[in-house]
């Protein structure tokens, strides 16, 4: 029996970003609300598309889906969560501390781990206090990129062990009182994940390598901290048509050889296979239908062909046009972003090799949790990194330590140790690596493979927030922080690569990724558009289809974004 027959009050969807962990979550809310249940549907992602699933705007609040009598579908928004929490924090003090005081509290709540436990703590909430979800038989919650969900299963235990090794208000969220009073709630919420009657922790995947290393990862780790319950959605399993479609049959063996190799971890959980659509199943009706698993018809729907002149898909360069020009310019960095599984790690690693191979000194590294560059051979002028959290979290308690720790006595050293010790360490010592990172690039090429959008975001925006809890842990701001921003938005310094597919939602979601770094000061440098069918010539029904439905995406990116833009053909290396 799978989640969809013997469904628990709670399901919770979790994997590598772009597996479709949205249309997995979506499609099970909508095939309970069909048989008489009442369904919420939440979304804890900072980049969630549910609107965009279901072509109706969705708040904060829960909000009836059009079509499909009882369900309904929220978004909790880490921003306005974040905004509330510092008050809940700061409010009590207004009126009793002076204004400098107040400032260096909210100074102390402005960066990405407030808004990361801001986040949990609504999550907490929905999970832990049944008065908020009375009146719906099932929870389904449409969650984060698998960093993030891990980072916010893992808060409660650790700030359980910061309560009780605390004793000051030392830690860089601020007074302890603004979670010391959720302690009860948090404990219920992280009990009702792991309770099997209760809760199904569903892994959501594509037969791609990569993605299902994630899963496998993170089926581990969720068991470590108690969250056994677990099933597994394989989704976008192809099977050819056409046997005269090389390129439909590479695809078939390249996910038939993945699922071969799938990791132990895998193969024991019940498992659910979603057939590859040949549309994206966007809106109530296209959703219902989701979990069919009837093979393709081989038959394929009528498509319009698409006109010729300037409404045609546009010809566009590939990737080594973009590599050329950014060679023109000698040294900087390279960073891909975009919503996760649209191929950054590949992209980021072919930009590499194309700017060694031209003799550039280039180091390849990443600042996503889950990035790995196993299968990037370095050389003469390549060479590999990776952004450690571990490794820089030991590195900055212990440079901290020995500066501003030795001028401390024995009381003041247990406090600091106490700061060190809290989560938000973990998100300082890492956005410090990175800064140092970007530095490297005046002396050749950094190409940098970075985190989802969400976390990217935070970490951008944080810039300056950072530096301030630097310098309180400190007493000193590193050279290459105070200087971040300022390369970040240099044009002959810094080039920004927004990686896309061909599909509305990543499309839409590197659109609004260029929007925040514009109000940050930040212009990209140019977009790729990945694993396209349409430079290839496809026979497949499927491909067909799915071919014919980029077109519109394309014109877009080029029509309404990109000031430069590059085309990449589908190839069975799998995005990462």
């Amino acid at each position: 029996m799978s989640f969809l027959t013997s469904s628990t009050p709670i399901l919770f969807f979790t994997g590598k970003g772009g597996v479709g962990k949205t249309s997995t979550s979506c499609a099970t809310a909508v095939t309970l609300a069909k048989r008489g249940r009442k369904v919420l549907l939440i979304s804890t992602d900072p980049a969630s598309n549910l609107d965009e699933t279901f072509g109706t705007e969705i708040g904060s609040q829960p909000t009836p889906i059009p079509g499909v009598d009882g369900l309904s579908a929220l978004n909790l928004d880490p921003v306005t969560a974040a905004a509330e929490y510092r008050e809940r924090v700061v409010g009590p003090y207004r009126n009793l501390l002076p204004p400098a005081a107040v400032a260096a509290i909210e100074e102390q709540l402005s960066g990405a781990c407030t808004v990361e436990i801001a986040a949990f703590d609504e999550f907490a909430k929905l999970i832990g206090n049944p008065e908020r979800t009375k009146g719906f038989d099932h929870i389904v919650f449409d969650t984060a990129p698998t960093g993030h969900t891990l980072r916010l299963l893992s808060l409660p235990g650790a700030w359980t062990g910061f309560f009780d090794n605390a004793k000051a208000d030392a830690s860089c969220i601020g007074p302890l009182q603004g979670l010391a009073g959720q302690r009860a709630l948090y404990s219920s919420a992280v009990e009702a994940l792991a309770d099997r009657a209760r809760t199904t922790l569903v892994l959501v995947s594509r037969p791609e390598r990569a993605a299902l290393e994630e899963a496998s990862r993170s089926s581990q780790e969720l068991a470590d901290i108690g969250i056994r319950n677990q099933e597994f959605v394989l989704n976008g399993v192809f099977k050819a048509n056409d046997p005269s479609d090389p390129v439909a049959l590479a695809m078939e063996e390249a996910g038939g050889t993945a699922v071969e190799q799938m990791p132990s971890a895998l193969v024991g959980l019940t498992r659910t296979i979603v057939p590859l659509k040949p549309r994206q199943p966007l809106g109530a009706e296209a959703l219902a239908s989701f979990f069919d698993s009837a093979e393709p018809s081989t038959v394929a729907e009528p498509v319009a062909e698409e006109p010729s002149g300037p409404t045609s898909t546009p010809k566009l360069p590939g990737l080594e046009a973009l590599v050329e020009e950014i060679a023109q310019r000698g040294h900087g960095i390279v960073m891909t972003m975009g919503k996760g599984g649209v191929g950054k790690s590949t992209i980021a690693a072919e930009v590499a090799e194309a700017l060694a191979m031209r003799g550039h000194d280039v180091l390849l590294t990443t600042t996503d949790p889950a990035g790995s560059f196993d299968n990037v051979n370095g050389g003469a002028h390549l060479s590999v990194g990776r952004i450690d959290p571990e490794a820089e979290v030991a590195r900055y308690r212990a440079e901290v330590m020995a500066t501003t720790g030795t001028k401390l006595d024995e009381a003041g050293r247990a406090l600091l140790e106490e700061d060190l010790s809290s989560p938000c360490t973990e998100e300082i010592a890492v956005f410090q690596a990175f800064a140092a990172t970007v530095d490297r690039g005046q002396n050749g090429f950094v190409v940098l493979d970075t985190a989802p959008t969400g976390h990217t975001i935070l970490l951008l925006d944080a810039a300056q927030s950072f530096h301030r809890e630097v310098s309180r842990q400190a007493k000193a701001v590193p050279e290459p922080v105070l200087r971040l921003l300022d390369r970040l938005r240099d044009p002959e310094f810094a080039h920004i690569i927004l990686c896309t597919l061909p599909e509305a939602t990543p499309v839409h979601e590197a659109a609004a990724l260029q929007q925040d770094l514009g109000r940050a000061g930040i212009t990209p440098f140019g977009w790729v558009i990945n694993q396209s069918l349409s430079p290839l010539k496809v026979s497949d029904p499927v491909l067909v289809q799915r071919q014919a439905q980029e077109s519109r995406y394309i014109r877009e990116v080029v029509e309404q974004q990109a000031p430069r833009a590059a085309l990449v053909g589908w190839h069975t290396s799998s995005p990462q």
